[in-house]
Order: structure tokens, then sequence, then C-alpha cells
């Protein structure tokens, strides 16, 4: 849960100095302990209140990255609870997330629209400034008829809109499950409209940086899937604001950014990707493929932190379709290579065996032997090997909350000119959402949405149930009620545990009297045939003069790094 150092912002060093000065001034022992919860529980938004103008530029280097997330994460980690998490068990909005799909209704219109502000660059010439530096994918950087500039990229030659719809469509959705997204949109290239900057450069195999020609575009060009009017499809991708300062890793934290305080393998959003991988096959999961900026808020510097290029995805790549292991394998599994070597290929895998319907425009992608438990990126990260099943249910709840419709809308913005593989698309991603939701809901106690009215009458709901991946518990469910003392964390029982038919519980009268009070309930199947439900769900509430407020939620037991 977010601790005290998140919720002001304070790096650890200036924590504690203005800790023990507040200890000093208060005359409070040292040893006394912080209260559970706060006034502002449960928080919204977390604060950026350090200026990270200081944040510098890094280079992470892909082959090290690579072979370190193969080789020196551990496997098997022993998770604990996410760190970035509210005391109600939600991630608040904050530089890294904003709560958009599930916190509240999304309109398919502001899905589709998802972070762009505009319709693509303006008509008229278009310069060229600087040559593509990263990627396998033809492209460069131009500036527009309005002097905005562009990063653009073409689909591969035999792979027409495959990687400019994938990244389209991902894009959207991601940006709905709150990530910020560059500005991505589809634009037609006519090569007649394009000009050299006379400052472009360009670097050469031998080090050189000589001035970029005409012929360098070509080049590019022919590279590129060229359409039979001689125009060309392309992605355009809009510079984000701020000042660009590398990526960030799925471990660790920046040293140069003093709101950076909770390590990214366990920030509930980046474990997530566990699962939103999962659902579309986001395979390239990298530090490469992130974004630092630091933006001005507030008269400070603040870091905002972009997933981006999250075009390689569904069932192709940027240059052609996904390899057949992709999404089951990591690059490296050691025991699974020398079975192959030692059986003389005759070890086979279930992705072996699958029937893929292929489409040009969509690859390889199905969802009827998906499994999302078994689902792989290419390397694994710090963040999603820590994944624990709260983080995992969190996610899942999140893919449920797009509808069919939504997904057949958001597929159309793909631009796909055969409408059988559009429709393929929008079937499997529809087959792994409802994949995801039968894996991850039930597989802790998935009770939700708790009210405590003034009468003392606790209700709740069951979001496996209500998504009809489970049946309600046969015994129904049993609340244990304790009284909470808010200053030390200490609970006291009070009554017998009272169990209920239905989702509706009376709590015991003589909790219910004094104002200020803290109720603590623990909630659990009476008899289910999930064992996890048998694990209770600890809900806090607050008695304020309007009513009992819901304060504090644990799914599951903490566990120490």
């Amino acid at each position: 849960m977010i601790n005290r150092n998140t919720r002001t912002g304070m790096n650890r060093k200036t924590m504690a100095a203005a800790g023990l000065l507040l200890l000093a001034s208060l005359q409070i022992p040292t040893g006394a302990q912080p209260p559970k919860f706060y006034p502002d529980d449960p928080i919204t938004r977390e604060p950026s209140t350090r200026d990270a103008s200081g944040a510098r530029y890094r280079e992470i280097n892909l082959m090290y990255d690579l072979a370190k997330n193969l080789f020196a994460v551990n496997r098997k980690p022993v998770p604990v609870r996410a760190g970035n998490i509210n005391s109600i068990d939600e991630v608040p909005d904050s530089d890294w997330f904003t709560n958009r799909i599930f916190a509240r209704p999304v309109s398919i219109e502001e899905l589709l629209r998802g972070p762009d502000t505009l319709s693509g660059p303006a008509p008229g010439k278009l310069t060229v400034t600087r040559a593509k530096e990263s990627g396998v994918t033809p492209g460069f950087t131009l500036k527009d008829s309005s002097g905005r500039t562009w990063f653009v990229q073409f689909d591969a030659p035999g792979q027409s809109e495959a990687a400019s719809g994938a990244v389209v469509v991902a894009t959207r959705l991601f940006h709905a499950l709150g990530y910020f997204q560059t500005e991505n949109y589809i634009a037609i290239l006519d090569p007649s409209l394009l000009e050299v900057d006379p400052k472009a450069k360009m670097d050469t195999p031998s080090g050189k940086v000589r001035p970029m020609t005409p012929d360098d575009i070509r080049k590019v060009l022919q590279r590129a899937d060229r359409r039979p009017d001689g125009t060309y499809r392309m992605i355009a991708s809009l510079a984000v604001p701020g000042r660009v300062i590398g990526g960030f890793k799925y471990a660790g934290s920046r040293m140069d950014d003093p709101n950076d305080i909770v390590p990214h393998e366990h920030r509930r959003e980046l474990r997530a990707l566990k699962v939103f991988g999962a659902w579309i096959n986001l395979v390239d999961m990298k530090a490469l493929n992130t974004l630092d900026t630091v933006i001005s808020e507030n008269g400070r510097g603040v870091v905002r932190h972009y997933l981006q290029d999250v075009g390689s995805t569904f069932g192709t790549g940027a240059l052609a379709p996904r390899e057949w292991d992709e999404g089951y394998e990591f690059l490296y599994e050691k025991d699974k290579m020398m079975k192959r070597m030692v059986s003389v290929g005759f070890y086979l895998q279930p992705w072996q065996r699958i029937p893929y319907e292929e489409y040009e425009s969509v690859g390889r992608f199905e969802g009827d032997r998906f499994q999302p438990e078994d689902w792989k990126p290419r390397v694994p990260t710090a963040a999603m090997l820590q994944a624990r099943a709260d983080d995992n249910f969190w996610a899942a709840r999140r893919v449920m909350a797009f509808s069919d419709d939504m997904l057949r809308a958001v597929v159309k913005t793909g631009q796909y000119s055969d409408t059988a593989a559009e429709k393929h698309l929008a079937e499997v991603l529809i087959k792994r959402r409802n994949k995801i939701g039968q894996a991850y809901l039930p597989a802790v106690n998935p009770l939700v949405d708790f009210r405590l009215d003034a009468s003392g009458r606790l209700t709740f709901e069951n979001a496996a149930v209500n998504a009809g991946f489970s049946r309600e518990p046969q015994g129904g469910y049993e609340a244990r009620w304790y009284r909470f003392d808010n200053s030390d964390g200490s609970s006291a029982p009070v009554g017998s545990p009272v169990s209920s038919s239905g989702r509706s519980i009376q709590a015991p009268a003589d909790l219910l009297a004094e104002k200020g009070a803290f109720v603590k309930v623990e909630v659990a199947a009476a008899d289910s045939p999930e064992a996890s439900w048998k694990v209770p769900v600890q809900v806090f509430f607050q008695k304020l003069p309007q009513g009992w407020k819901l304060v504090g939620l644990q799914r599951l037991p903490d566990r120490k790094p």
C-alpha cells in the first residue's frame, strides 16, 4: 500500500528528516506508531511534489537489458503486495497511470478517440528532418506544413496494413486501460510531397555523419509496402510534450527523479502488463519501448512515463507475422531447448499444434487455445514476474470492462480493407478477454463493492459470479466483525461470526454507535468450490457524520520483501 513517502512525494532522506523534526516539535516518542488510515484515505492521486527538473537523458542498452531480464531476473520470486496502491486496493492516478475504463464509464466515442487531439499530419509539404535511428521498421522523422514533428513508420512489403493497424488499435486499448500513449494516426503518404531539410543528417555504417539526400528517402521507401497508386500507408506518431530523458526499466527506480520512490517491479500498473500483454499478445515488452519525458506541472519539473511502441502485438510483428512460439516461450528456456535437442525435434509443445487462421493484416492470433496463465513475452520483466493474484484480479476486471461492441468498434480504427480479418481480430479479442476473466476473477476471493449503511447492513458483490465464471458458494458468506483501533492497528473481535446465504450481512449493534469509530470486517465464502474464496477479504469502515466511509480493503495478506 502507498506509504507516507509516496503520499507526500518526498524522497527517503527528506522524509526521514521531516519525520524527526515533526516528532520533536510534537514531543511524541520516536517509537510511536503512525495511524493506519489518514483523513484523506483513500487517496485518488499519487502526488509528485518534488521538482524533477534535474532528471537527465539516460541510454538503455538493449542487449544488456535483454540479457539481464533473460538470465539475471529470478523467475520464481516471492511476490509482495504492490507498493503504489491506495488503502482500498486501487491504483491512484499518477504520472504513470490514469484511471479510465472500469473506474468510470468510457463511451465508445472516447475509446475511439484515445489519446488523439488532431486528425493527423497537416496537409501539404512534408519535410524530412532525420533518419530513423532505432528499430527495424522503415521510417524517418518529418515536420508537416504546420511545423509539428512526426515520427513515421511504414508497413513492410507483403504486410499491408499489419503494423500500422496494430499500432492504432493497441494504442486505443492501452489508453483506455490507463497508460500514457503517444498520438498515433494512420495516414497516406504521397512521395511527391516529401522534401529533405538541408540540415538533415544521417549516420553511415562507418560512423561518419553526412547530409541526408533524396536518395536516402527512396531507399527507405523501397523497404516499405507500396500501394497500387504509388502512395504509402504510414503510422504517424506525434512528438510528445516535454524533454525526452530516455525510457524506464521494469525494475528499480530513477535515481534522478525524487518522486520515483516505488520500485517499478512493485508498481501494480506495470505488474498488470502480465494480463494486459497476454490479452493482446504484447510480446515485445522491453525498456526500449518506453519513454520518459520531463514536463512542467505547477511550477515544477515532473517525469511522465509513456508505454509506447505497443504495435508489436496481436499476430504480427514489424516486418512479418509472429513467430510460432511467441506468446508461449521466452527467448531462452534451457529445459525446453535441451529436450528438443535430445529428441531431435520430436519434443513438441502445444503451440506447435495450433491451427491458426492467418490474415496478412493480422497475422497469427487466436483465442481458442489461449491460456492466460501460460502466456509469455519474448523476455520476462521483473514487474510481471512479481504479479500476485490480487494484481491479476485488478487487471482482469479492467479487461472485462470492454464490451463486445467496444472491441468491434476499436478494431475498425485499424482501417483494415479485409473485412474478414477485421472480424477475426475482434472475435479473438473477445475470446481472450473472456479467458482472462475466467482465469483471474475466481483465483482470489472476488468480493467487491463493499458498502455499510446507516443501519449497519453490509452489502457487497461477487465479481466472478456476476461475470458468469463461477457459481454462488452453496454455504453463503461468513463475516467476522472487529472494533479497529486506528492509532495502533489492533483489532478486537465483536460477537460471533455471522453467516448469510446472500450478499448482505448485519453488523453487531454495539459496533455502530461511536462517532469516528473504525470497524473491520473479514468476509469469506463459507463453502465454495474455489479454495481461494476461503481467504477473507479484510474491509475497513470509518463512521463519519454523513455515514460509513470505506477506508480500507486488503484482498491478500502482505509478504515482506
